[in-house]
């Protein structure tokens, strides 16, 4: 980790690769992560931890399964969140959702170092998602 000032556009600039979020800093015990994402990750949930998003460029939506869109029912109702740039947005631990980009986004998150970017339990794992706990950025 640097001790100097990051500039995020420079950060995104170094890679290409989606769905494979960088290490940008770290703040105690927490990750600071860039990404740059389109199309779709994979439904998945966080049991232990909030997932922070802010939106850095493009628009990100977040699919989520919770009780605001099943109020009375099980939970397991879907509904969507739109972030525009500049939108920050906490998924709770322990919901399931599915971030996608349909054109594209760079995105800022907030994990507890060593936290998977694909939770503890998910669907299937497509070819264009990254497993990691993130790579740090050079």
């Amino acid at each position: 980790m640097t001790h100097e000032p990051i500039d995020l556009s420079a950060a995104l600039a170094s890679f290409d690769t989606l769905w494979s979020p960088r290490i940008i800093a770290r703040v105690n015990d927490y990750d600071v992560r860039i990404a740059k994402v389109a199309g779709e990750h994979v439904w998945h949930a966080h049991a232990h931890t909030d997932e922070f998003f802010l939106v850095i460029d493009g628009e990100l939506h977040i699919a989520l399964r919770d009780r605001a869109a099943d109020p009375g029912g099980d939970g397991r109702g879907e509904r969507v969140v739109v972030l525009a740039p500049g939108a920050v947005f906490v998924v709770p631990a322990g919901v399931e959702h599915r971030p996608f980009a349909p054109a594209g986004a760079s995105i800022l998150m907030f994990e507890p170092a060593g936290t998977s970017t694909v939770g503890d339990r998910h669907d299937p794992i497509p070819d264009h998602v990254d497993v990691t706990t993130g790579h740090l950025l050079t």
